[in-house]
C-alpha cells in the first residue's frame, strides 16, 4: 500500500484523509526545529499506542509506557531515536497528557541512521483540530488516524512530493 500526501488531503486506502501539516508548511530541505513536513518517500516503520487509553490499533502496534521519551538532541547518540527515563538529553514525551500520541505511526524519516540537524520525529499522529499546525507531523482526526493505523502496516510507503514544498503553510489540506 503507499500513502501519498495531496493538495486535498492525504490519499491512502481509496479515500483522501482530511489532514494538517507542519507550521513550516511541506519543504524538501528540512531542518530540526524549522516546523516543516520533510518532501520524500518515507516508509511507515511502525505504530504505538496509548494502552490506558486506547485498544490496539493493528496487531503490530507497540504500547507507549510510562518513561518512553524520544531523543531530540542533535548532539545526542541516540538523536531520532525512542529512549528511556530518566534521561538527560533533551527529548519529547511520548507518553503525553492530551491526546495528540495516544496512536502513533512512526516514520523512517532520518532514521535509523540520523544525520544531526536533518529533524527528528516526524510522526503521523492526531490533530489538536482541523487546520492546527504541527512541529513537522502529519495529523489526522482521531477516528480518521485510528482507521490508517489499522491499515497501514510496516513497510507502507509515505510519498510526501516535492510538488508540494512551499504549500499552504501549516493549514490543514
Amino acid at each position: 500500500m503507499e500513502m501519498v500526501l495531496t493538495t486535498m488531503g492525504l490519499r491512502f486506502a481509496g479515500r483522501i484523509w482530511p489532514c494538517s501539516v507542519g507550521r513550516g508548511g511541506v519543504k524538501a530541505a528540512k531542518r530540526e526545529g524549522d516546523g516543516a513536513t520533510p518532501v520524500g518517500e518515507h516508509m511507515i516503520v511502525g505504530t504505538l499506542y496509548r494502552p490506558d487509553r486506547v485498544p490496539r490499533p493493528a496487531p503490530w502496534a507497540a504500547p507507549i509506557l510510562p518513561g518512553d521519551l524520544w531523543s531530540d538532541d542533535m548532539g545526542d547518540e541516540a538523536y531520532n531515536q525512542m529512549v528511556r527515563a530518566p534521561y538527560a538529553a533533551s527529548h519529547e514525551r511520548m507518553r503525553r497528557a492530551d491526546p495528540l500520541y495516544d496512536i502513533v505511526l512512526l516514520t523512517d524519516w532520518n532514521w535509523p541512521e540520523a544525520v544531526p540537524g536533518w529533524g527528528s520525529a516526524i510522526f503521523l499522529h492526531q490533530w489538536r483540530r482541523p487546520g492546527y499546525a504541527t512541529e513537522g507531523c502529519i495529523a489526522f482526526r482521531r477516528d480518521h488516524l485510528r482507521l490508517i493505523a489499522a491499515l497501514a502496516a510496516p513497510g507502507t510507503r509515505l510519498l510526501v512530493p516535492e510538488g508540494l514544498a512551499g504549500s499552504r503553510r501549516g493549514v490543514r489540506f
